[in-house]
């Protein structure tokens, strides 16, 4: 079992690029080992991280940091049509998805390129391109922090919403989960291409039927596009939630703004795309210091150098600010500031 270290910057674990440190750190690689670092730390202050990818860190953390980082992938059951395929929490994200269309199981291939890792997916419900995680989602293993009982969760119970789930809001800071199974289709792919740009770039790519491969690298390709690599600009993608709103309110922002795009979520609600009232509002490539909005996403706040957290935070402030003042509308961050 890894010891605990102390005074340990967390720069290379969140991929805003933040430096800051962490009071204790231990990086653990099974669910046992987890057991054992909580079980022998019971009056400690915990800070569990993944991939860092949906975190701003604007402090020290005065706290035993514990970073998951258990790895493997493995088919659990396999039907004629589908597939369980268990992933442990601390796989990267993308290398899961890539993978699993290696094996031509599909499902999860519109969510390429997402930044993280398996077992903070289901914590923040990601999604992009019409999908959501949801939408495979068959069941979590957690252990309970205070138990310290291995517990699973299935779809019903994990109470699943709009970049949410059970696990920021009654769960919330209770249980770390461990790995996750996914539900996914082996053959009759059901193709998501009717979101954002993906038809456009399948007809870029002269494909005509596409595979879960196809629209995979279509998604790889818009994203790059789009958003910069948090290896070389540190960034957590996108910041802030597409706000949804009633129609009512959107008929009236319609009329001061006949070009805003929209997506219905119900007969009662719309949703309005984040990075369009952004860019509308003058913030779009816009840079102070070190720190700024990305050139080409205007949903995107990157740290250019050595930005700290606080500077970030007060900028995504002032966004927040001037898109409640100019249409009325409280925008909601997506990244857990901490």
């Amino acid at each position: 079992m890894n010891r605990i270290e102390k005074n340990i910057s967390l720069k290379q674990y969140n991929t805003f690029g933040i430096e800051a440190f962490a009071n204790e750190f231990i990086s653990i690689s099974s669910s046992d080992e987890l057991i054992d670092t909580l079980k022998n730390n019971q009056n400690s202050n915990l800070f569990v991280i993944g991939g860092g990818s949906n975190m701003l860190l604007t402090k020290n953390i005065d706290a035993l940091v514990i970073h998951i980082n258990n790895k493997g992938k493995e088919i659990k059951k396999e039907e004629d049509n589908s597939v369980i395929v268990k992933a442990q929490a601390g796989e990267n994200w993308h290398e899961f998805v890539l993978w699993s269309l290696n094996n031509d199981f599909g499902g999860i291939e519109n969510l390429s390129l997402i930044p993280g890792n398996v077992g903070t997916a289901p914590i923040q419900n990601i999604g992009a391109y019409g999908v959501e995680l949801k939408d495979v989602f068959h069941s979590c293993e957690a252990i309970n922090i205070k138990t310290l009982e291995r517990e699973n969760f299935n779809l019903e119970q994990c109470k699943f919403g709009y970049r949410n789930s059970i696990f920021k809001n009654e769960a919330k800071g209770k249980y770390i989960i461990t790995s996750v199974n996914f539900k996914l289709s082996k053959n009759n792919h059901q193709l998501h291409t009717n979101y954002g740009a993906i038809t456009q770039e399948l007809k870029s790519m002269n494909v005509e039927k596409p595979t879960i491969q196809d629209i995979s690298k279509a998604v790889i390709a818009i994203r790059e596009s789009k958003l910069p690599d948090p290896k070389k600009i540190g960034n957590s993608g996108s910041f802030f939630k597409n706000p949804v709103i009633s129609i009512t309110d959107f008929k009236m922002l319609k009329k001061n703004f006949p070009e805003i795009p929209s997506y219905n979520v119900s007969d009662k609600e719309i949703k309005v795309p984040a990075g369009w009232l952004i860019e509308k509002a003058g913030f779009k490539g816009k840079t102070f210091k070190n720190y700024g909005v990305h050139k080409n996403q205007a949903l995107v706040l990157v740290n250019y150098g050595n930005a700290n957290g606080i500077d970030i935070y007060n900028f995504s402030v002032l966004i927040q600010k001037t898109i409640k003042r100019l249409f009325n509308i409280d925008l909601e961050r997506e990244v857990n500031v901490i």
